[in-house]
């Protein structure tokens, strides 16, 4: 691939970890040959299944028969005039359920590998420092957007083109959401998020990192600079076990586990060398294989429920497997159990059965009497879900379901007509799958009823 000095000109500097073998990316990139005749397998369907199926809408056969063609910066273009986080969809999408799950040669051989596809583009648009997209011409129209994940990214992107004056307010030191901190570097190396927030900044999006709103900046300060608001926090913090034992030196939070591998942060001696996982999600298998990579020799996934009901995806499920994470399902900790010393020794858990069905619809995981044992770990990592930013939803007066924001559905309006919401901080029952690519799809939908309404407003 041409233009490889164009990837240290883009891409921060790695971590150590990053640079660390373990933590190099697990899936290697197709090679040009391995691109051309992946490419020249694609029927180019007339209306192609691959396209309904994408959240984002991509026109698939139009980026690969670009490719087949040697156009790579159109096949980039077209991918990311979609998607503007299309170079991490590429390697973290779930396309064996979405895309490549509704390819027309299932039914045949093998289908595409689109992802792989995207992923070769994509990573010709970084290498050669291709300038995709423009700012439109200015409108006058100010638009404040909080948080700089999938969700604000993409919205940010969508308005510069219409001629917005955009910025984006991040907590974080670097901007990117989830993309830049949140998601393990052998599946997503934090270079590929630094290139999407670059392609915004490109546009004249300012975006102002280490600025919390609601403590550097009030909702209702940002309401009156801003025509508009638009709400993409993303969610908060795991939420603690409520079990005895929680406060020993050890026991760590998933999300900022993950984020201390991607900043270097952590040591293999602090991890050791057995470690539970409380939770079967993404974020879980996240901290297992992370764990795996660290140097951990006896890494244990423990759930409350079964296989069925885990929130994993088959893939990473497999994915974890390999790297010899053992799962433990129908299993909870009761107490987690620490030396003298306030450090992580054991944990205590209880079997469990499944009994009748909750709210959710879920059966519910029972208790069973006497069943309790000891595993002998020397960390525990919490990945059981995340706290909603309510006290931030809050300060915008929105209406909420515990820390769900409400939204119109269509237009993604809050209760407040100034405010637009999208991403997780609107993910609840009955409103999609809480992906990258749903999140991108969300800002995009966000940016478009919003310069909808105010370009209806002008004309009338």
């Amino acid at each position: 691939m041409n233009g490889e000095k164009g990837e240290a000109n883009l891409s921060k500097t790695l971590s150590l970890l990053d640079i660390d073998g373990n933590f190099q990316e697990a899936h290697k990139g197709l090679t040009n040959r391995e691109a051309v005749e992946e490419a020249n397998r694609c029927l180019y369907c007339y209306d192609a299944p691959c396209i309904n199926a994408c959240p984002t809408g991509i026109d698939i056969p139009s980026f690969i028969k670009k490719i087949a063609s040697g156009n790579l910066k159109g096949s980039a273009t077209t991918i990311m005039s979609s998607n503007p986080v299309g170079a991490s969809c590429s390697r973290v999408c779930p396309t064996e359920e979405l895309c490549e799950g509704a390819c027309v040669l299932n039914h045949s051989t093998k289908p595409i590998m689109i992802g792989d596809l995207q992923r070769y583009a994509t990573d010709w648009a970084r290498h050669n420092e291709a300038v995709l997209f423009n700012a439109g011409e200015p409108n006058g129209k100010k638009v404040g957007i909080v948080g700089s994940g999938p969700a604000g990214i993409s919205a940010a992107r969508e308005l510069a083109r219409f001629g917005y004056e955009v910025t984006i307010y991040e907590a974080a030191k670097e901007a990117g959401g989830l993309n830049t901190y949140g998601i393990v570097s052998f599946r997503l190396p934090q270079s590929i998020s630094y290139w999407e927030v670059e392609q915004v900044k490109k546009l004249n999006v300012d975006i102002r990192t280490n600025t919390r709103v609601g403590t550097d900046i009030s909702a209702e300060e940002l309401l009156e600079r801003h025509d508009v608001v638009i709400l993409a926090a993303g969610m908060s913090h795991v939420p603690p076990l409520n079990i005895e034992g929680e406060h020993f030196d050890g026991v760590l939070d998933a999300i900022e586990f993950v984020k201390s591998t991607k900043n270097g942060e952590i040591t293999k001696e602090y991890i050791g060398k057995k470690v539970a996982v409380i939770g079967a999600g993404n974020t879980a298998i996240d901290g297992a294989t992370c764990s795996i990579r660290l140097g951990a020799e006896n890494v244990k996934i423990l759930y409350r429920r079964t296989q069925e009901e885990m929130t994993a995806y088959d893939f990473e499920y497999e994915f974890a497997k390999q790297d010899g994470v053992e799962f433990r399902w129908l299993t909870a900790p009761k107490r987690i159990i620490g030396n003298e010393e306030g450090k992580v020794t054991g944990i205590e858990c209880i079997k469990m059965v499944l009994g009748e069905p909750g709210e959710d619809g879920r059966r519910r995981p029972v208790p069973v009497e006497g069943s309790e044992f000891t595993l002998q770990v020397d960390a525990v990592i919490k990945a059981i879900g995340q706290t909603r930013h309510v006290s931030l939803i809050d300060q915008f007066q929105l209406e909420h379901k515990d820390g769900v924001v409400q939204v119109d559905k269509e237009t993604l309006q809050t209760s407040n007509p100034k405010v637009y919401a999208c991403g997780d901080v609107i993910f609840g029952k009955g409103i999609g799958e809480a992906m990258v690519v749903t999140a991108a799809q969300q800002g995009k939908q966000a940016a478009y009823e919003l310069h909808k309404s105010l370009t209806s407003l002008q004309v009338n």
